[in-house]
């Protein structure tokens, strides 16, 4: 009798960790962070190497900007499985922002590690979108003094064309956009556009049309075009 009252008792204790973690998920889908993370903070406590937990808590701090909690969680993560490109991604990500809001002495020692996170993430899946995204942006961005290099950005953005045609020929506008060469990113931005018409390929093309070509008529032409 005592081992069925027992046996009952961690019985009940599972499903209510379940439907805490259940009713966390769902929290966190209605964008109700605070709710979500206090689930999620007491449900790691009787599952505390539970790796969805952890990288929800990672995330949940990455929306609300907490750099240094989303870093702690996706460490815990990328050293339990050193083999998973998206929580070396998402560690670099976490890191890289980190770096954006601190100062530029403290960034630049930071670099480094952005960089390795992400090549790394890529080394582990060549087919890992994001992350070949990720390089492209920080290879634009950072000076040529401490690792900038369009070749470099290229050489993702064309890793991301044979992975997918949009996003292949978004990455290259975005190039463009970057060093003003606004009638390649034209090109760039409409093969992507005429390919996906989506929200964000439109949303580019009419960008650049708008504010960096100053064509109106152009601007004003595709935005018919695409809500009808």
């Amino acid at each position: 009798m005592k081992f069925i009252q027992i046996f009952l008792l961690l019985l009940s204790l599972s499903v209510f960790s379940q439907s805490t973690f259940e009713l966390a998920e769902k929290l966190y889908g209605q964008k109700k962070f605070n709710e979500a993370k206090k689930l999620f903070s007491e449900y790691l406590k009787s599952q505390p190497n539970h790796a969805k937990t952890i990288e929800y808590l990672g995330d949940i701090a990455g929306h609300q900007k907490d750099w240094e909690e989303a870093i702690a969680n996706y460490k815990k993560l990328k050293v339990s499985y050193p083999k998973n490109a998206n929580y070396w991604y998402k560690y670099g990500g976490a890191l890289g922002m980190k770096a954006k809001e601190s100062n530029k002495f403290k960034a630049l020692g930071m670099i480094d590690e952005v960089e390795e996170s992400f090549l790394t993430a890529a080394k582990l899946d060549s087919k890992h979108i994001e992350t070949r995204w990720a390089l492209v942006m920080l290879y634009i961005e950072l000076p040529a003094i401490i690792g900038g290099s369009e070749k470099k950005a290229q050489k993702y953005a064309n890793e991301l064309m044979t992975l997918s045609k949009v996003d292949g020929y978004l990455a290259k506008g975005y190039i463009d956009v970057y060093f003003s060469r606004y009638s390649k990113a034209e090109i760039n931005y409409k093969k992507a556009h005429e390919i996906g018409n989506s929200k964000t390929t439109f949303e580019k093309l009419y960008d650049l049309y708008l504010n960096k070509l100053k064509d109106k008529t152009k601007a004003n032409k595709l935005k018919e075009e695409f809500e009808k």
